[in-house]
């Protein structure tokens, strides 16, 4: 407790290495990107009505909109944009979407507080690399076997920290502030059933970020409690861990930046989608494929994956629907991975019935998200691609421009053309930014 204190007391004072710093304006980029695209979702049309209807003090903005709220509702409806659908990143080793917890939190500590973009910056790096650790500590894979969702509990936690860490809490308080995020931690995977994505979006972005603020406002507000919730009698470990790590709390705090080894989406879709729609891609281009030229097409994903993206009734996490999509035009775009109507179309629905999706027990023990792709044309040909790497992975890294221009495509029709370039032009500078107050007329719309 006294090393993690420490760490998240300091850590704003502390320059990120210029690799570390580059990657987290990517994945603050990226998180803003989701945002933005997911104030016009159901998900965050309803988070936007909610806080609308509590009033507030006017510390923190709603992005695509000009409400301005309290901090801990701001980061509550941001949060549930963040996660309105399936563009935000995602950390597989600690199974969990660090951005959604981590940016909407700092980003409403940072406006109350007036604090600059460095700060900012190194807030949100934090938030990862506590986010992450959370999960490691806990165990991750055991921890979601028995019920719970590793997908609450670790961006809660990074929440809590970035939140924290930009409130300004001495080392003394930060024990108070992670014993005030243990007893807010909660939630159970039956998010899987979620039929409109709204509970899902409040189990991994907006409860995360509003109670990650909550926490850190009452350790600035002098509240105290417990002072090591992670050991002793009846402890976080003990409630909730059947085979916990508590020293992956710490372990490379300050050397390895877990920013660095979470992915980036390629695709506007559910992370388990990813790979299999790199491998028909790859198919498509190669061989110059359209959708009449299938015959039959069989994809392997890891088994969990395949158990949550299976003919679902969403279009972004239905792995079938997408495929056939992709077939259908080339590729995947934000607009056509969230057509409803399109799942009833006869063509898609053609194509679709020609697709098998396989859950692999050997694909979920591997160390990367993988899909193999076999593809059986009408003339007889069997085309094979397996994707190891998925773009956007620690792996195989998007680029800035191709961060850019992602994030352009989810901003532009909310923002402008116009605001949506000035935004991104003020993340990949944000070192510059005296005030992150100035964002508010960014991110209004």
């Amino acid at each position: 407790m006294r090393e993690l204190s420490a760490y998240i007391a300091g850590a704003l004072k502390q320059p990120l290495p210029a690799e570390v710093a580059e990657t987290g304006k990517h994945h603050l980029a990226d998180t803003l990107a989701a945002i933005v695209s997911g104030s016009r979702l159901l998900p965050g049309r309803k988070a936007i009505a909610y806080v609308k209807s509590l009033g507030g003090v006017k510390e923190a903005t709603v992005a695509g909109t000009r409400l301005t709220t309290s901090c801990v509702n701001a980061a509550f409806a941001n949060g549930m944009m963040a996660h309105a659908d399936e563009t935000d990143d995602s950390h597989t080793r600690s199974q969990s979407h660090p951005g959604c917890g981590a940016v909407p939190a700092a980003l409403a500590l940072a406006e109350r507080g007036k604090r600059d973009g460095r700060a900012m910056l190194r807030a949100v790096v934090l938030g990862y690399d506590i986010c992450t650790r959370a999960n490691l500590a806990l165990g991750p894979l055991a921890f979601r076997a028995a019920g719970r969702s590793s997908h609450s509990f670790g961006p809660l936690f990074g929440a809590a920290a970035a939140a924290g860490a930009l409130a300004g809490l001495r080392e003394r308080q930060v024990p108070y502030l992670l014993s005030y995020t243990a007893q807010q931690a909660s939630g159970v995977n039956c998010w899987m059933r979620d039929r409109e994505h709204v509970e899902k979006a409040f189990d991994f972005g907006g409860m995360p970020s509003r109670n990650g603020v909550t926490a850190a406002t009452l350790a600035a507000g002098g509240f105290t409690g417990v002072e090591d919730v992670f050991s002793g009698d009846k402890n976080f470990f003990f409630a909730y861990a059947a085979e916990p790590d508590p020293g992956a709390l710490t372990r490379g705090l300050g050397s390895t930046f877990e920013v660095v080894n979470t992915s980036i989406k390629r695709w506007p879709v559910g992370f388990p989608i990813q790979a299999a729609l790199d491998a028909l891609s790859a198919i498509i281009k190669e061989h110059r494929i359209a959708a009449d030229d299938v015959g039959k097409l069989t994809v392997t994903i890891h088994k969990s994956g395949a158990a949550t993206v299976n003919d679902r009734s969403i279009p972004d996490i239905n792995i079938q629907h997408l495929l056939s999509v992709m077939l259908l035009d080339g590729t995947v775009t934000f607009k056509s991975s969230h057509d409803r109507r399109r799942m009833r179309d006869p063509k898609a629905l053609a194509v679709k019935r020609r697709i098998e999706l396989i859950g692999d027990e050997a694909l979920e023990r591997a160390p990367t998200r993988q899909a193999i792709v076999e593809l059986r044309t009408r003339d007889g040909r069997i085309l094979r691609q397996h994707t190891r790497a998925v773009r956007g992975t620690p792996a195989n890294p998007m680029t800035r421009q191709e961060v850019d221009a992602k994030c352009h495509d989810l901003m532009a029709p909310v923002l402008g053309q116009a605001r949506a370039r000035r935004l991104l032009d003020t993340v990949w500078s944000i070192e510059k930014v005296r005030d992150m107050r100035s964002f508010r007329l960014l991110l209004r719309a």
